[in-house]
């Protein structure tokens, strides 16, 4: 079966940049994801269609297909309390904060006593990425699926 409009595929992927890897999903489950939804980058979408369980291929992004170019007016200060992911906040680290949006990744400056200034680009904007994909598993997708807009099971969305 191919990858298609409303398919679910699972698959491994292993992310690099022009200065090496970043992440891997080998030592983890892997990505489940719902075909057709904007669940993915658009150009790793695109470059799934069409492919088939068994298919290993490699895709280079612009970041234009990736996470966007970054935008340099993206600072903006918060208050630290509202930074999660860690207790003690230095620059550099990511933190996610909760926006109307739903939550989001930014990277912290600078950071005050009670304010931060956070860097709102996403942290792999402006990058050309290289994805290696190993696809897995390519099945239909269940009417619930459909209806909720992505996967369920082990490396999709959770309930809770």
């Amino acid at each position: 079966m191919q990858v298609s409009q409303n398919s679910v595929v699972q698959f491994h992927y292993t992310l690099s940049d022009e200065n090496g890897q970043l992440e891997s999903s080998t030592n983890q489950d892997p990505v489940l994801y719902l075909h057709g939804h904007q669940n993915l980058i658009p150009g790793l979408e695109n470059a799934l269609a069409d492919k088939k369980a068994g298919d290993s291929f490699s895709i280079t992004l612009a970041p234009a297909d990736a996470y966007g170019e970054r935008n340099e007016d993206a600072i903006q200060s918060v208050q630290v309390k509202h930074l999660m992911g860690a207790k003690k906040w230095k620059p550099g680290m990511v933190a996610v904060v909760n926006t109307s949006e739903g939550q989001r990744q930014v990277t912290v400056v600078k950071v005050g006593m009670f304010k931060a200034e956070v860097d709102t680009n996403h942290p792999l904007a402006g990058k050309t990425l290289t994805f290696a994909i190993e696809i897995l598993d390519v099945r239909e997708a269940s009417a619930e699926e459909i209806e909720h807009g992505h996967a369920h099971g082990v490396g999709g969305h959770h309930h809770h």
